[in-house]
């Protein structure tokens, strides 16, 4: 049986190579307008088409979000940019209006075009109606159990896509009002705020003045604050599927975050496959451990069993689990960002939090088990001595006792002694 593609987000160029290097089939990103992350790093046209050739170079696959709910101004500047997404080869455009598919089939009929789980597509009849329209893969709504899963493929030969991992929104597939009504930002633009992890107490109407706790705790309850998904357990269960694609959610997340779910991922993805469902229970915990390292909220299924519960929301804190600091990553000695060979006893790190001598710090590294090593001696890029890595991005020469191979990322559990 195929394997499915896994599909990493790409937020900035740092986190598309970081991807890549951790094992990603194919990526997904933004551009500057016209996608739902209007935070995050994006890319102009000109990093674009450099991020298409160095994909296209890995052997990999580029995708771009154009999956905003337009509005008629939006369509002044969107034929010119569907056009220049289709001269730089991008291998699809993921999309959710109509309108915008309209367009884009008229102006740049070479672009393929992927339909973004904005489109809410729960049922076989919706999918296949949008196959019938030229799209060539529909990423498939959060909200649909195992057994609907099954039956959809069964019933669709066409391209079909989940999301495996990330945040879960506790609007219907995504699609909120909330971000626009409170805060005037449209989250259907790419603008969404996140009101739906703020904490929310009772107001009675003619005691406007006066707030009651939802249940009996001074902070208030989290009612909208769902749990992240994680199908990394179930992977058993969904490979008889024959699914074409496992998306990773998270274009606004860290650099470690992509680096560590890819890797697990695509580890857990090639033993299922390759050497069966007893090696990959095997080498669940260990999996599972490292899932646990990167900051997340509590994990859930999803819908993959039926409708979440209560289980699936945290109805006392929106804060994230962090049990690891993202301390640094290790830097190429190849100038044009590709993987050179491994350093020996010196590494050159970037910064990205500070840490000093004494501390153990764990690596987690491209390809291999992660492994620890306390620091001992480190220098800056003038040679002198330093005892603290302080300044943000600093670079910085440390003594190591094994190979640090670039790309790899350098950790403090919270619990380590500063």
């Amino acid at each position: 049986m195929r394997k499915p593609e896994l599909l990493a987000p790409a937020g900035d160029w740092e986190k598309l190579k970081y991807a890549l290097v951790y094992g990603a089939d194919a990526v997904y990103m933004g551009g500057q307008a016209f996608g739902l992350r209007a935070y995050a790093g994006n890319f102009s046209l000109e990093e674009m088409k450099k991020a298409v050739q160095w994909t296209h170079e890995f052997g990999k696959k580029l995708y771009v979000t154009v999956n905003i709910f337009a509005h008629d101004a939006d369509f002044e500047e969107l034929p010119a940019y569907l056009k220049q997404l289709e001269g730089l080869g991008i291998d699809g455009a993921i999309v959710s209006d109509p309108g915008v598919i309209a367009l884009a089939q008229e102006v740049a009929p070479r672009l393929p075009l992927h339909l973004s789980t904005q489109a809410n597509n729960t049922n076989s009849y919706s999918v296949r109606f949008w196959l019938k329209q030229g799209i060539e893969r529909v990423v498939l709504a959060r909200e649909l159990s195992l057994e609907e899963l099954q039956a959809m493929r069964s019933k669709v030969k066409g391209g079909l896509e989940i999301f495996i991992h990330g945040a879960m929104c506790m609007s219907y597939s995504g699609r909120c009002l909330l971000s626009n009504y409170l805060t005037g930002r449209d989250a259907n633009r790419g603008e969404c705020t996140q009101p739906c992890r703020w904490g929310y107490n009772l107001v009675e109407e003619k005691r406007s003045d006066q707030s009651f706790p939802i249940e009996e705790d001074e902070r208030g309850t989290y009612v909208f604050n769902s749990h992240d998904l994680c199908l990394l357990p179930h992977l058993p269960l969904l490979k008889p599927i024959d699914l074409d694609s496992y998306k990773i959610e998270g274009r606004m997340k860290s650099v470690q975050y992509v680096a560590s779910t890819v890797k697990v991922y695509r580890e857990a993805i090639d033993t299922l496959w390759d050497e069966g469902e007893n090696a990959f229970q095997d080498k669940l915990p260990q999996w599972l451990e490292e899932m646990d390292k990167v900051s997340h909220r509590d994990y859930s299924p999803g819908f993959l069993f039926g409708k979440p519960g209560a289980k699936s929301h945290n109805l006392v804190s929106s804060h994230y689990v962090r049990d690891y600091d993202f301390v640094g990553v290790s830097l190429s000695e190849d100038g044009a960002g590709k993987i050179a060979e491994p350093f020996e006893k010196d590494a050159w790190i970037e910064q990205r939090n500070h840490f000093k001598r004494g501390e153990i710090l764990e690596v987690l590294t491209p390809q291999g088990v992660s492994w620890s090593f306390e620091v001992k001696e480190m220098w800056d890029t003038e040679g002198e001595p330093i005892e603290i890595a302080r300044h943000a991005q600093q670079k910085i020469r440390m003594a190591v006792p094994a190979r640090i191979l670039p790309y790899s990322i350098l950790r403090r559990a919270k619990n380590e002694k500063r």
